[in-house]
């Protein structure tokens, strides 16, 4: 029996694309690793001209609908004045002390319309030992202030890195993050909404199924705009991805029916790198234009054929999605009927729909387009033409 498939994870799908924002002690500690035991001390953190309306103001007019906040790292410092421990903003010369990073994130993402992810991770950090029930008290005391202090939260982010040999009580802390935020999505951990995709490269293989051992879970592709780090880095702003590739990672995560989450890490003033920012620009700049002008089709559908008629032109893309039941309809393929004259010829064939296939193809003019399923279901599409050289 498969589980049953909540809405808001349907309205997952349709957010398909966030910016994951990693900032906190480390930003102003350059060249720490995670768990290499140097001290970050909380005199290095001071953001003096810290702006999340300009990380999400970018987002929005990047076109993502989602953003995710690391509000603790597997380093333990907590970017809220976290009354569970000393190892906070509240103690930074940040604002003297009286700063709120997790504030001013959330307060922006509703300013600007896009929906609120936090990121924890419930690694225990440095030097700071309990054991197992104290530590999940502890976890549980902070994820209370970050469910209860900061209005609706859209997503919860769980890292499992370094919980190996740590037994959580898994069903007490899921009840809590339940009980605070009924509606809340869960990432990866425990009880989780969506899953991760298995790489931090930003693509999804393919097929990419919805459901997974009998549970429905989009899949969800993390990666980095630069190569090395999460968090900002002095020495390689070079690596800043092209909009070339961004466009290839959106192919291979949004185009297998899965989202895509990009990292971008704010420097030491709080603020979007000059390069990042304008990557991430032009990014949702191209994503729009590529698909700005669908080609006009009659669509029909006929058992688990669906045609679209058209003029005679030039096309190399369908974009297809499928009514997300718990049926799935799997393998597919298009085929295009050539000019003047011949039988169809297959151009693509696919493994995964869901909820957006992005299909590309060899440009080839036709007048009419075939999809044909394995499955009989009800299907949408659109053909574009891209220009390519």
């Amino acid at each position: 029996m498969r589980t049953a498939i909540k809405p808001e994870q349907l309205e997952f799908l349709d957010w398909e694309f966030g910016v994951f924002f990693h900032f906190g002690i480390r930003t102003f500690c350059e060249g720490r690793r995670d768990w290499d035991g140097v001290e970050m001390p909380l005199s290095a953190f001071d953001p003096t001209e810290l702006d999340c309306g300009e990380w999400i103001e970018a987002v929005r007019d990047a076109g993502a609908k989602y953003a995710v906040l690391v509000c603790k790292h597997h380093d333990g410092f907590a970017n809220w004045p976290s009354a569970c421990t000393e190892y906070s903003v509240k103690n930074t010369p940040w604002k003297n002390g009286r700063g709120d990073v997790v504030r001013e994130f959330t307060d922006a993402c509703r300013k600007y319309g896009v929906k609120v992810g936090l990121y924890y991770s419930p690694a225990q950090f440095g030097s700071v030992q309990m054991d197992a029930k104290a530590y999940d008290d502890y976890f549980i005391r902070q994820i209370r202030e970050l469910l209860t202090g900061y209005g609706k939260i859209d997503y919860l982010w769980f890292d499992g890195c370094g919980s190996e040999g740590h037994r959580y009580d898994t069903e007490r802390i899921v009840s809590a993050i339940r009980a605070c935020q009924p509606n809340i999505l869960l990432f990866n951990m425990w009880d989780p909404d969506t899953r991760w995709i298995g790489n931090e490269s930003g693509v999804a293989d393919s097929p990419n199924p919805l459901f997974v051992d009998a549970r429905f879970l989009p899949g969800e592709c993390d990666c980095r705009m630069r190569v090395e780090n999460w968090f900002w880095s002095e020495t390689d702003a070079h690596t800043v991805k092209t909009v070339d590739e961004l466009m290839g990672l959106y192919d291979l995560s949004v185009g297998r029916g899965a989202n895509l989450l990009l990292n971008i890490g704010p420097d030491r003033r709080g603020k979007l790198p000059d390069a990042d920012k304008a990557a991430l620009l032009a990014f949702g700049k191209a994503i729009r234009e590529r698909f700005a002008h669908p080609l006009g089709c009659t669509c029909t559908q006929e058992g688990g054929t669906l045609t679209l008629e058209m003029p005679p032109q030039l096309v190399n893309h369908v974009v297809l999605s499928e009514a997300i039941t718990e049926d799935e309809i799997g393998s597919f393929g298009i085929y295009a009927h050539p000019l003047p004259y011949g039988a169809p010829i297959c151009v693509y064939r696919g493994t995964t729909v869901g909820h957006k296939a992005i299909c590309a193809f060899p440009t080839i003019k036709t007048g009419r387009l075939e999809i044909r399923a394995d499955k009989e279901k009800r299907l949408s599409a659109e053909a574009h033409y891209v220009r390519r050289y």
